[in-house]
């Protein structure tokens, strides 16, 4: 493969997108990004513009491409990859869509969850899909939208409206939209990671089940094509900055994650300090189901072999809690300065943060949680503060991590991290101090659109070998645990405590 030659990723994430273009030696050449809007309706609401979301998506390609100098002939293979369950119906006739994105975070379908859930619970449906009846899953977020915009169930039952998580939505836009592109229509697709975070695909066969859409309503024709991660998802459309360029890669983005820290073994695991904190475990070519609150998800699937799937735990706020003590308190001029702030103390001075703010995901599952702050004392002061946000960070991945180790038996030596927070290190450290174990960080930490441009490369032969891109050890960084086990033991305890506090907020939950 020439030398002048490039794979571009397309990471869509929670705050922003951004397109990455990568070399032969896996190297950054360029990049382009740009925030969207984040938008709160009501108490508990989470919202993006996915016209935004599209146009920032063509403003960062071109933005790439312009820093680089490279041409869309010089592009091999696009992947995608992008924020996970976020939910978009929209008119196949006209590409708008018929309300705003429901982020993944929103928590307005808790109670239609409770009312699906019905005498068996939350857990009804896990051995089909993996996953637990909540406001997380994209399943309930389209029955909410059919249910609540004025004549949008009559148009879905008439065929006019179709459903994608944000994937979906980028991919029926860069392959022509409502117009098409030179006779083909547009590809409205997901691959098995993005559909396995429904709530209506099963685990097993890969297919949407009837019985799941029929529970939640849901008109089947609504539903993409679910293809394998890896493989033809169509070509860019001939008018646009990355025209005629394959699309051969999918991914939802913690799953391209552990594709860009090269965990394709049983047993390798990986956390993201992105917006929210996710940890995920390689279980090789079977489902395994979680007995400690973890969920069962599609690692991915390379074109014509079994899928790979993983155990997963995920939290809902790890860098976003960051960003409302900058945008929400104003404590913090930007996000980089809370690691100053922090350091500024020898500890927490008794405070803690349990940022319940859409309930508490895994491994606890209490939608009725709400963020609480204990602790305060005329002591405490804003760095205080600072101090129990970050350290938030590391309990709540504790957490997951014991039920990881519970459910699969393996103790977790060395736990490699990813994504803008781990440039942290006083968080770093004393992520490693919570643990008990080595933190692993690689050199390079945007692994979600390394991991989106590995996929593609390797799915048109411009990579051969899935170890290609594997971390150069010798340029990772290593934090070992420091703290005297006493010490851990109180502070854990008492971040336990500080966790109860917050259940039964939002209503008097059994």
């Amino acid at each position: 493969m020439s030398s002048n030659k490039y794979v571009a990723a397309i990471d869509q994430g929670t705050t922003s997108t951004r397109c990455i273009i990568f070399d032969h030696d896996g190297n950054q050449v360029a990049s382009g990004q740009f925030e969207h809007e984040q938008i709160f309706p009501q108490k508990g609401w989470v919202e993006h513009d996915p016209i935004e979301i599209w146009d920032n998506t063509r403003r960062a390609v071109g933005s790439a491409l312009a820093d680089s100098d490279v041409a869309s002939h010089d592009i091999t293979a696009v992947g995608i990859t992008n924020q996970r369950e976020t939910t978009i119906v929209w008119d196949k006739n006209t590409g708008e869509p018929v309300y705003n994105a429901i982020v993944w975070q929103d928590t307005r379908t808790s109670e239609l969850c409770a009312e699906l859930s019905g005498d068996e619970g939350p857990d009804r449906w896990r051995k089909t899909t993996g996953l637990r009846i909540n406001s997380y899953p994209s399943g309930p977020k389209i029955k909410w939208i059919l249910d609540n915009v004025e004549g949008a169930r009559e148009r879905a039952e008439a065929g006019d409206l179709i459903f994608g998580t944000i994937d979906t939505w980028l991919l029926w836009n860069l392959t022509g939209g409502a117009e098409g592109d030179e006779g083909h229509p547009a590809v409205h697709a997901t691959d098995v990671t993005n559909a396995s975070r429904t709530l209506l695909m099963d685990l097993e066969t890969l297919q949407w089940d009837p019985e799941l859409c029929k529970a939640m309503d849901i008109p089947m024709s609504m539903l993409p094509e679910i293809r394998p991660s890896l493989g033809d998802f169509h070509k860019v459309r001939a008018r646009g900055s990355l025209s005629g360029v394959p699309i051969r890669a999918v991914l939802g983005d913690q799953q391209a994650a552990m594709f860009g820290q090269g965990c394709f073994r049983p047993g390798d695991a990986k956390n993201t300090y992105g917006t929210g904190l996710f940890l995920l475990l390689n279980t090789g070519t079977t489902p395994k189901w979680s007995d400690n609150g973890l969920i069962t998800t599609v690692c991915f699937q390379i074109e014509g072999e079994r899928p790979v799937y993983a155990l997963e735990g995920s939290v809902s706020m790890g860098g976003s809690l960051v960003q409302w003590l900058r945008d929400n308190l104003q404590i913090i001029p930007n996000s980089g300065q809370i690691e100053n702030l922090a350091r500024e103390v020898p500890d927490n001075g008794g405070v803690y943060i349990v940022p319940a703010f859409s309930g508490l995901f895994a491994p606890h599952w209490r939608p009725d949680a709400r963020g609480v702050i204990v602790g305060l004392t005329r002591f405490a002061n804003r760095k205080h503060l600072a101090r129990a946000v970050l350290e938030a960070t590391a309990y709540q991945t504790r957490e997951v991590a014991d039920a990881m180790v519970a459910d699969s038996g393996v103790e977790i030596t060395d736990l490699r991290v990813d994504g803008g927070m781990t440039m942290n290190e006083l968080l770093m450290q004393f992520q490693a101090d919570i643990l008990g174990t080595n933190v692993v960080r690689p050199k390079n930490i945007e692994t979600t659109a390394t991991g989106a441009a590995l996929a593609a490369g390797i799915s048109v032969g411009y990579w051969d070998s899935l170890d290609v891109l594997r971390q150069d050890e010798n340029a990772t960084t290593v934090w070992k645990p420091k703290m005297e086990q006493e010490k851990v033991d109180t502070l854990y305890a008492e971040w336990q405590r500080a966790v109860k506090r917050s259940l039964n907020w939002e209503y008097d939950a059994d």
